[in-house]
């Protein structure tokens, strides 16, 4: 396994996907509460965090299936945050039999059509390259980052969002992510694991929409967070704990 990975607590075992931009640290206040009464495994994804950089492509999906395997993991509850719920939602949907309940933290969706907003806000981060201070100028001055932006955890987010872009530019010029097919959204339907989605309140519209699809989806229950934007993990986690442990043992 050359993924970077730590386990923590003992008990029933909780995977958590971290979101695209930053790494496993995010995890790291709901991890402490979490591993109280759970083995809790963060790991980062690949080309994040202490992991290696990609080759020409990545396969997050088939990353969690190998990580599952080598920890001899024949069942977990899996947690994910934005992209890392879009990973959750794929390996749900390709390996249902691995996964005990499903954890969807305003999560984003293989085959969703995302607004024209949504798209020019990251091609503009994008242009910016190789200019990493204006890339998180652009990045933090959004929505996405409204409340955590002026928390205690604006620091951490900066520090995360610095490293991915630094080793974004270096990954090669035809790096592409590979998904299952066909896309997510065609298939919400045969979704059948016990799912939990979770939205903070001030999320962006987008994922709001992202969220509407789901609702179509039978046994999921939903929960809107007070006060909370995109980053729920760094900003909610004792919220997110109460939910969690609430829908683990119910």
């Amino acid at each position: 396994m050359d993924l970077y990975f730590e386990v923590n607590g003992d008990g029933y075992p909780i995977i958590l996907i971290h979101s695209g931009g930053v790494d496993s640290r995010e995890w790291t206040f709901l991890v402490s509460l979490l591993s109280k009464n759970y083995k809790v495994i963060t790991f980062d994804g690949r080309g994040a965090g202490k992991s290696p950089s990609p080759i020409k492509h990545a396969n997050y999906v088939e990353d969690l299936l190998a990580l599952m395997d080598y920890l001899e993991l024949n069942q977990a509850t899996i947690i994910g945050h934005s992209m890392g719920g879009q990973i959750a939602t794929d390996f749900a949907l390709n390996y249902p039999e691995r996964v005990s309940k499903l954890v969807l933290i305003a999560p984003s969706l293989t085959g969703f059509p995302y607004s024209k907003e949504f798209v020019q806000y990251h091609n503009k981060i994008l242009e910016a390259a190789p200019n990493i201070d204006k890339m998180l100028e652009l990045s933090l001055h959004s929505p996405t980052y409204q409340v955590v932006i002026d928390s205690p955890h604006k620091d951490l987010v900066v520090q995360m969002l610095s490293h991915h872009f630094k080793r974004m530019l270096k990954w090669p010029a035809d790096f592409c992510i590979k998904w299952p097919l066909p896309p997510a959204m065609e298939r919400l339907e045969e979704l059948n694991s016990e799912t939990l989605f979770i939205i903070g309140k001030i999320d962006l519209a987008d994922n709001f929409r992202v969220a509407d699809c789901f609702r179509k989806v039978a046994n999921i229950r939903f929960i809107e967070i007070e006060d909370a934007d995109h980053m729920l993990p760094l900003t909610h986690s004792k919220d997110l704990y109460q939910e969690i442990t609430a829908f683990m043992e119910g």
